[in-house]
């Protein structure tokens, strides 16, 4: 069933949920001032009303954020893990001054159970990404869901297809689309500030030497389920031990093949902002040049139209930096530059100009967090919409997989498989396992 369109959060909703959760309709029903929207805050019934699942590490910063919006109200909080699953109780408590969020190990629980709710934030590792995004999307959901997206090709077509099946709003956390510093580049490379461009460079992250590596850490004692759930945290992905390096966040499970995303843990960060400076968000490169090592380092793509999209390991001040060069220029930003740095020094001068033709033509606010919930409520796409993200996830899967085979590969956009290479066609997907389905 497809949500409303306008005010998607609505009176009539509210009461329903709440015959719902307990026939309160056959009662007496007091209003009270939270529920009225007392001091600025909306009334309940035009709140969306969100869950989250997964709420370490990056989670615990999105779910922060989302407190502070008074037209959200948290009401759930999932994680295999009992300390994260403690710590976001307690801040969701803390914001609202009761007791009333309710925690849950399994994701399909609280999907099944809480009906109430419009929206799921999910900030799982790379493994639970696309499935997550799917079950959420299919009990009712929109979806604000971390980057990569997705695990292979057939997952991001999975999400886009699924989003598109349900009506749902999914915005990818590529949060750069979103900022000024990274927007006002972007735009000057679509805009043509920069002349016809011919290459784009993407920085990549140095932790991952070898996107095949899948050894096993040597097997360990289970913590109590209670503190963790192990099955659960692998989920979708072969089995293998515990162990408790896996748990130092993306910087110890995303060096290994089965659990991450290899080029793309990295590439979901500065692929996509490419591909919106190449105006190519709808499509990948069709070419993908070997570069004689297994880190990606140096590795050369190319667009349909010829422009090129290379991977680098250094060449900015900070992380997650992206290049745009051009007939007549170039331009370069990277997390922590409050203004890119430019060849021509002088188009900074024109920064507030191409900022307000932004805003005119897209009508979007710069924060990818108030993007997702104005898209909630207006049902319009979101920025870093399915399709988005599925594209330059394709772009990070072909990369991976030319790196795993150590040969060129080409790629056909529009039947998206690969040209007279039988072998890399059947790796845009992986074995799930059971009883987990996509």
């Amino acid at each position: 069933m497809k949500r409303s369109s306008g005010s998607a959060i609505s009176r009539r909703r509210f009461l329903k949920r709440g015959a719902a959760a307990g026939g309160l309709l056959a009662a007496p029903y007091v209003l009270t001032s939270t529920a009225l929207g007392a001091a600025g805050r909306p009334a309940a019934s035009e709140r969306i009303v969100m869950g989250g699942i997964g709420l370490g590490g990056r989670g615990s910063g999105d779910l922060r954020w989302f407190l502070h919006q008074g037209d959200v109200q948290v009401v759930a909080v999932c994680d295999v893990r009992g300390n994260r699953r403690r710590g976001a109780k307690k801040a969701v408590d803390a914001t609202y001054g009761n007791t009333d969020c309710k925690t849950y190990v399994d994701m399909r629980e609280l999907l099944a159970e809480r009906t109430d709710t419009d929206a799921m934030l999910i900030a799982t590792g790379d493994r639970w990404h696309s499935l997550a995004a799917i079950l959420a999307m299919k009990a009712g959901n929109d979806v604000y869901c971390e980057k990569p997206g997705s695990m292979t090709v057939a997952e991001g077509r999975a999400v886009v297809e699924t989003a598109g099946q349900y009506g749902r709003v999914f915005q990818t956390g590529a949060q750069r689309l979103s900022e000024a510093n990274f927007i006002f580049p972007t735009e000057l490379a679509r805009n043509g500030r920069l002349g016809k461009l011919h290459t784009v460079r993407a920085h990549m992250w140095p932790r991952v030497q070898d996107v095949t590596k899948n050894d096993w850490l040597p097997a360990k004692p289970e913590p109590p389920k209670g503190e963790l759930d192990w099955d659960l945290w692998l989920g979708p992905v072969p089995w293998r031990p515990y162990h408790p390096g896996y748990l130092g966040g993306c910087g110890a499970w995303g060096i290994y093949w089965d659990l991450a995303a290899g080029v793309a843990g990295w590439g979901s960060h500065t692929f996509i902002q490419c591909q919106m400076a190449t105006k190519t968000l709808n499509t990948s490169p069709v070419e993908y040049v070997y570069p004689g090592n297994s880190s990606g380092a140096g590795m050369v793509t190319r667009f349909a139209d010829g422009v090129k999209l290379v991977l680098e390991f250094g060449g900015w001040r900070g992380s997650c930096g992206v290049r745009f060069e051009g007939s007549e220029g170039w331009a370069s930003v990277a997390d922590g530059y409050s203004r890119a740095d430019l060849s021509n020094p002088k188009l900074l001068g024109e920064y507030k100009k191409v900022m307000t033709e932004y805003a005119a033509r897209t009508q979007r606010p710069l924060n990818h967090w108030r993007d997702f919930l104005t898209c909630v409520k207006s049902r319009r796409q979101p920025i870093a919409n399915p399709e988005a993200m599925h594209r330059s996830m394709t772009t990070c899967h072909a990369i991976n997989i030319c790196l795993a085979l150590k040969r060129d590969l080409k790629w056909d956009p529009v039947k998206e498989q690969f040209i007279g290479d039988a072998e890399a066609n059947r790796m845009r997907s992986r074995a799930i396992r059971q009883p987990w389905r996509i």
